[in-house]
């Protein structure tokens, strides 16, 4: 494929985010409010999705386009000898769900980013996610998967290209980084 056929495919996909704006801003809010609350947003995916979730942790808890004061966000698969311990000793499943069961509490938000939805891993962090009585919002593609079902806000990028779902998934990000910069100014 072309360099312009990719550029297409992505311009095409950006300008279907349009149809999600309402949602986006009602997840933007959500967002904005529990951390004024002083809650906490948790965040996890896999692989490429995993990166887009330590991407947005970043922009929290360092900065984004403004020096301001650090907000709480947690990439819950950032340590490896706790994921590992717990892929061995438990199950793969539960690399997200069980460090979410130790520092989730009730007004936290856990953001899901899956390109798929189907991730078993994803899923078991929404299940658990729900039980603790958390905000449960997933970015997604693919039509979503299960865990479409299993987010209060599911994000859906209408694409069925990883690469396009990610792209996507990252605009997303900075564009709640910019609503958030205005809520929590310099």
């Amino acid at each position: 494929m072309t360099l312009q056929h990719h550029i297409d495919d992505a311009r095409r996909t950006l300008e279907s985010l349009a149809s999600l704006e309402a949602q986006a801003s009602d997840v933007a809010r959500l967002i904005g409010q529990a951390l004024k609350d002083g809650h906490t947003i948790l965040v996890c995916g896999n692989g490429g999705s995993a990166a887009e979730g330590q991407h947005f942790v970043t922009e929290l808890v360092g900065r984004y386009r403004f020096d301001r004061r650090p907000l709480p966000a947690i990439f819950l698969g950032g340590d490896v000898g706790q994921m590992s311990c717990i892929a061995n000793d438990f199950d793969w499943d539960e690399v997200f769900s069980r460090p979410l069961r130790a520092l989730g509490r009730k007004g936290d938000v856990l953001l899901c980013f899956s390109s798929s939805g189907a991730s078993s891993n994803i899923v078991s962090a929404l299940k658990a996610a729900e039980e603790l009585g958390l905000t449960r919002v997933a970015l997604l593609g693919k039509g979503g998967g299960t865990a479409a079902d299993l987010a209060t806000h599911p994000l859906i990028v209408d694409s069925a290209s990883t690469a396009r779902i990610q792209e996507a998934h990252l605009f997303f990000v900075h564009w709640i980084c910019d609503y958030l910069e205005g809520l929590f100014p310099a």
